[in-house]
């Protein structure tokens, strides 16, 4: 083996993305709320960003006296090129005559007596902050009482020993949000701080499922469901030995077999069944609370006057930004190298974030037309109405890659007549009917629900004879496409669906 060094010129082409372009995407798959994020991100980072609306918390305001750019409506549609142009002959006159007005009236406003170099505020001005603070205080959401909190203060109540106290709230602390224990028994008691003998064990367990609410403690589902039987409930005895003995059946709804099993009637087993219905199989889910995650549509479709439906922008959570022409003069007439060096490194960033959300903007808008042309049907009559549509066909008709649709539509929402929808709720793919119009998936499962609810639930229909229905109304499908479809509406099969 030779190992040599050599030097060889060769020829290739590689596509690398620019920074630019890598913050184009990230701003075009943003929500509106990360995106104002974002902005506010920016804004508090590069000082030449400013907003053009004051009331958001725009420029202040003596920097918007004497400045006519500022109140031009055409300046945030103009070129970012003119906007500085403008902004620098503008701001070339400024003088500080604004700021001495400002003072004075400031001067006329708040008299030298009320407030002074070393001066407190009176008693009754304190007395005012303290009774707002209470206000605001007392309005304020306070946190709810978890799981374990609630029980807590039950199990306190118990008269019982030091150990099964505390093994008892080591419990409390091992449900889970269902709750129920997260291991077995022996199994906490193995991992519990200092030794503790299984009877103890069981007693503190047996204390913690009589808390409310009841089932709470349990080990398993069966566990969970017999606890909650007391002896005023009804069917007392059909209900535990259902529970306890043939609960898979009940599940499987092998109803006639639980009868022969049990000697008990068929009426009896169903009026059980339906005494089982109003027990909680998860009593810890009362004190979990999801946050509720609200939705903000970033667009609007209305028709015009034509009878056409138009997509509009809802942007007004969006604050509109521009370069400030305080720094852009600096930046002219500054003669430190370093200092304009740095200026410019700002302006170019500056640059590039407004030109991202420029582009945004545009993109976002052709994507959500071109969906809204394709889903006419949709619009006027409905879910039931959709279209199958795909990313490629939008990305054909608006110009760009298929992966920039993608981002365009991704945890972006539209409000339309029919109420607020996804942008991505308007793609699926479908398939074609005996007389070759496409239909899309959507519509299958709308007409696969209607057939299983006017079924004869004595004599339920199969997969089989679901596949021939569908045929009838000229939706040819094979068997394994219907299942898919019957478990994901969460249909339970032929046998669980029979009515005895």
């Amino acid at each position: 083996m030779h190992l040599h060094v050599s030097q060889q010129m060769r020829m290739s082409q590689q596509m690398k993305l620019a920074p630019r372009m890598i913050q184009s995407m990230e701003i075009l798959q943003l929500p509106t709320m990360e995106l104002q994020e974002r902005i506010d991100q920016e804004l508090a980072e590069n000082f030449l960003l400013e907003q053009l609306n004051p009331e958001a918390g725009g420029p202040p305001a003596e920097e918007m006296d004497g400045d006519t750019s500022g109140s031009d409506p055409s300046l945030a549609e103009a070129p970012l090129k003119d906007v500085e142009d403008r902004e620098i002959v503008a701001g070339a006159d400024d003088n500080n005559a604004s700021d001495f007005e400002r003072l004075l009236e400031i001067s006329q406003e708040w008299p030298d007596d009320n407030y002074t170099s070393g001066s407190k505020p009176s008693g009754n001005r304190l007395d005012e902050d303290a009774d707002r603070q209470h206000d605001v205080m007392a309005n304020a959401e306070t946190r709810p009482q978890t799981l374990q909190e609630y029980l807590l203060d039950q199990f306190h109540y118990f008269d019982c020993s030091p150990m099964v106290r505390e093994f008892g709230e080591y419990l409390v602390q091992n449900l889970d949000t269902n709750g129920r224990l997260q291991s077995s028994l022996p199994e906490l008691v193995q991992v519990f701080g200092r030794p503790i003998p299984i009877e103890e064990a069981e007693k503190a367990l047996k204390l913690i499922q009589r808390l409310d609410p009841p089932g709470i403690g349990a080990r398993d589902l069966k566990e969970c469901l017999l606890l909650q039987i007391t002896p005023e409930t009804p069917l007392r005895d059909v209900l535990f030995t259902l529970i306890s003995q043939h609960l898979d059946d009940i599940v499987q709804n092998r109803l006639p077999l639980i009868e022969r099993k049990t000697g008990y009637p068929l009426d009896a087993i169903k009026s059980a069944i339906e005494q089982m219905r109003t027990l909680n199989p998860y009593p810890g889910r009362g004190f979990a609370q999801a946050p509720v995650q609200s939705i903000s549509p970033e667009l609007t479709v209305d028709k015009d006057e034509n009878g056409k439906w138009s997509v509009t922008l809802l942007d007004e959570h969006v604050p509109q930004l521009r370069i400030s022409r305080r720094y852009l003069q600096m930046l002219e007439q500054n003669p430190d190298p370093a200092t304009k060096e740095f200026i410019k490194r700002k302006v170019e960033s500056a640059r590039w974030l407004i030109d991202a959300i420029e582009q945004r903007y545009s993109t976002l808008k052709k994507v959500a037309q071109t969906i809204v042309d394709k889903q006419t049907e949709f619009l006027e009559y409905g879910p039931e109405h959709i279209r199958p549509l795909k990313m490629e066909d939008v990305a054909q008709v608006v110009g760009v890659h298929v992966t920039t649709v993608s981002r365009a539509v991704a945890d972006k929402y539209i409000a339309t007549p029919r109420g607020i929808f996804s942008l991505k709720r308007f793609f699926g793919g479908g398939t074609t009917t005996e007389s070759g119009e496409e239909v899309a998936w959507d519509i299958i499962r709308i007409k696969l629900k209607e057939i299983v609810d006017q079924e004869d639930k004595r004599d339920p229909l199969s997969d089989d004879a679901l596949v021939d229905e569908l045929a009838k109304q000229g939706y040819q499908l094979a068997r394994r496409t219907v299942t898919k479809y019957r478990k994901a509406l969460n249909i339970p099969s032929s046998r669980q669906r029979r009515e005895y």
